[in-house]
């Protein structure tokens, strides 16, 4: 498995091109926008993109999933249909924000498979176990390579940080549940490509995320 992370938006939302090394077929991840900038690069890696992976709702991380979905005819899997609220309309999200559409031609995102807990995602020979850890979105996905301690995190957790909970649907105590309970037991060794920023382990983060660990203790979660 190999993976190529292009920084898109303002935002620098980390969207991830993951593909199987034997078959060369790929995902990609959270297209928050640019997308002239991710079909180059598929172009460059010369991988066969046969999905879409959402992690969450949020507009950042779905700007260009419908034209890449028409572009390339592929279907878009995720994020949990508790997100759905949010991908009905990303203008709501963005009039909160004050900022402006990633795509202008695209007000709405829609999944044409809905992912629950404990369902998994093929990527050639490569296989993904479906989390779902809401408190930063409701519907938040989490994609975990199990033989190769490798995750693709999105927005619940990030190097010395976590994600947002002042958003429609978020919650701190929900999100730090999800981490303690979905994540942290999953063990120190795994590597992680967050939504945002670098990429770091859940090893690390236990040790040194003060979010995560003044959190736990002040308010005992």
């Amino acid at each position: 498995m190999r993976y190529n992370i292009i920084p898109v938006t303002p935002f620098h939302q980390n969207c991830s091109i993951i593909w199987c090394e034997v078959t060369h077929e790929a995902v990609l991840v959270d297209p928050g926008g640019e997308s002239n900038k991710l079909r180059s690069e598929i172009d460059k890696l010369g991988v066969k993109v046969n999905k879409i992976l959402l992690t969450h709702g949020h507009f950042d991380h779905v700007g260009s999933a419908m034209e890449l979905r028409q572009y390339y005819k592929i279907p878009i899997i995720g994020p949990n249909k508790a997100d759905q609220s949010l991908l009905d309309d990303l203008s709501v999200q963005c009039r909160m924000l004050d900022v402006d559409l990633p795509n202008s031609s695209t007000t709405a995102v829609i999944p044409d498979v809905w992912l629950e807990d404990g369902d998994t995602v093929q990527v050639g020979r490569e296989v993904f176990d479906v989390l779902h850890c809401p408190g930063h979105s409701p519907g938040h996905i989490v994609y975990w390579n199990k033989i190769r301690k490798f995750m693709v995190m999105g927005d619940v957790l990030f190097k010395k940080s976590i994600g947002r909970t002042d958003l429609p649907g978020g919650s701190i105590a929900v999100l730090i549940n999800s981490i303690k309970t979905k994540l942290f037991p999953l063990g120190d060794d795994i590597l992680f490509l967050p939504g945002h920023g670098s990429s770091s382990t859940l090893g690390y983060e236990r040790l040194n995320n003060i979010y995560v660990t003044h959190i736990c203790h002040s308010k005992n979660l």
